[in-house]
């Protein structure tokens, strides 16, 4: 039986939430100005969000995309990771389908939790072995939603021991003006130095000094105390 966008759409309507989809706004700043501004919301959580994708995963690309073009956050939420679980489990010619959708898409990957759901597997994984110039295009776009899967879609490779990519674009970012970069190249250098200290120190005695507090604060989160205050006070 075929699977649609529609009854897709029914099901998650059954689960939705008015008092979760009233508290959602505040958390995902949709406020004038904000990063998620007009965002909308059926009040859905994550992990039924996930338990859906499971439920449909044979879901096709074409019925796949009115989701990801929904003006409502959880269907957009919900096709990346119907995206995702398809990229992981399919073959080059699936993953580059996905890819090629999902780079011509971004602008309604548009909040940090899209983000972070869906670049690390989409992008970083299928890129992984090829040319990766397309996520350096990408963290120098407009889009701070471009930027963002530029840095997450390192987290790939991170897991693999290659920080080289990670460490690159975080150059690329370190001056960037939004809080939400900072946090993210923060984070995927903290991810850095789980696995190879030495690499996220060397990176960061290098720039430190000049990065911004919040990307420093996530970057140094796991250090010791003593080391930690003597990065805070500019004397590591």
């Amino acid at each position: 039986m075929k699977i649609t966008a529609t009854e897709i759409r029914k099901e998650l309507k059954k689960l939705a939430s008015i008092k979760a989809a009233r508290l959602a706004p505040r958390f995902f700043k949709t406020g004038t100005g904000q990063y998620g501004e007009g965002d909308r919301f059926l009040g859905i959580t994550v992990p039924t969000l996930r338990a859906v994708a499971r439920k449909y995963r044979a879901t096709a690309l074409a019925q796949i995309l009115p989701l990801l073009r929904s003006r409502f956050h959880e269907e957009r939420l919900l096709a990346l990771l119907l995206l995702v679980q398809k990229s992981a489990a399919g073959t080059e010619e699936e993953k580059s389908k996905i890819y090629r959708l999902y780079l011509a898409n971004t602008k309604y990957v548009n909040n940090w939790d899209l983000v972070d759901a869906s670049a690390a597997v989409i992008v970083g994984a299928y890129l992984a072995g090829k040319d990766k110039q397309p996520i350096y295009s990408l963290a120098r776009s407009n889009s701070m939603w471009e930027r963002r899967i530029s840095i997450i879609a390192t987290f790939h490779m991170i897991r693999n021991s290659d920080f080289r990519d990670a460490l690159a674009i975080s150059r690329i970012l370190k001056n960037d003006k939004e809080d939400l970069i900072h946090k993210a190249v923060g984070w995927m250098l903290r991810e850095v130095g789980k696995r190879c200290l030495a690499a996220e120190e060397k990176f960061l005695k290098q720039h430190y000094q000049h990065m911004p507090r919040t990307m420093l604060r996530y970057a140094i989160e796991k250090f010791p105390e003593k080391k930690r205050r003597a990065y805070l006070a500019g004397k590591a």
